[in-house]
């Protein structure tokens, strides 16, 4: 069916990408799943958004969420997490993902923070859906800038400000998966071993492995694919190849990453690139 990514099973799952021109570190995503589950995945920036029908049920920070209509999504960054529907029609969201940097310098705070990742909140939730609609149809850069100003005034209320008591995933109590994780970001393309991270954390591997678990709610290698696959995006939408992207990120082949990108984002990387507005050099 066009228009469809070739990766998902029913023809009403369907997902879009968009990102301005003008300034970097937005992104846009609209999507209907129904029957698609999305694996474990992290974002380098926090993930706003509001359910507009159906169910969303997913894990977030060791627990498992239902996100209904009306409701808000605010995610942290760096925070895995995963997505199915809960209600047999799915369910249709939108969702801005924003980097820390451009959300202190739009809202002059820094040290935002979500306690909660759902919210049910039928009149903000309304309108954050709106403000996301005209994002995607804003005329000029001013109307963009104007328009996520107004957005995040909206979720203002539903921001606290950090804590060293509440570490994220990004963050770590432990200095020694700290290491290791830094190890997994600086180096996503790296073949490592469950003994090499674990000599990092000073740890014998399944000491680690345990710890790791535990800390982050997946294995050490559920979360290097997510750091590759989220590094793939941002190469990707720079215009890399997607045959160059999955060498430069250590995956099998362009076959390995367009299988993983979609499972984790719902779009293959070429139609992702076509989504974005880059053009594969």
């Amino acid at each position: 069916m066009q228009g469809v990514p070739e990766s998902f099973d029913d023809p009403l799952d369907r997902a879009e990408f968009s990102r301005p021109a003008h300034r970097a570190g937005i992104e846009l995503y609209r999507a209907h799943i129904v029957r698609y589950a999305f694996d474990p995945h992290t974002h380098e920036a926090f993930g706003l958004g509001a359910i507009e029908s159906g169910v969303e049920r997913f894990r977030y920070r060791g627990s498992d969420h239902l996100a209904p209509p009306e409701s808000l999504v605010l995610m942290n960054p760096d925070e895995l997490h995963t997505g199915r529907a809960e209600t047999d029609g799915g369910w249709r969201y939108r969702m801005l993902y924003l980097d820390p940097a451009v959300l202190e310098d739009v809202t002059g705070e820094r040290g935002w923070w979500f306690a909660q990742p759902v919210r049910h909140d039928p009149r903000v939730a309304a309108l954050v859906s709106g403000h996301l609609a005209a994002l995607w149809q804003a005329p000029d850069a001013l109307s963009v800038d104007g328009l996520l100003h107004d957005l995040l005034a909206l979720l203002r209320a539903h921001a606290r400000t950090p804590s060293a008591a509440r570490p994220t995933l990004g963050e770590p109590a432990d200095p020694r998966l700290r290491r290791s994780l830094q190890s997994m970001r600086e180096a996503p393309a790296e073949r490592f071993t469950l003994e090499a991270l674990a000599r990092e954390a000073d740890l014998s591997p399944f000491h680690f492995l345990r710890r790791f678990k535990a800390a982050f709610g997946v294995t050490p290698h559920q979360m290097l694919m997510a750091l590759r696959l989220y590094r793939a995006k941002e190469w990707l939408a720079a215009g890399i190849a997607p045959a160059e992207v999955a060498a430069g990120l250590g995956l099998v082949d362009q076959a390995h990453l367009t299988r993983r990108f979609a499972r984790m984002y719902g779009v293959t990387p070429a139609r992702y690139q076509r989504q974005v507005g880059a053009r594969a050099a």
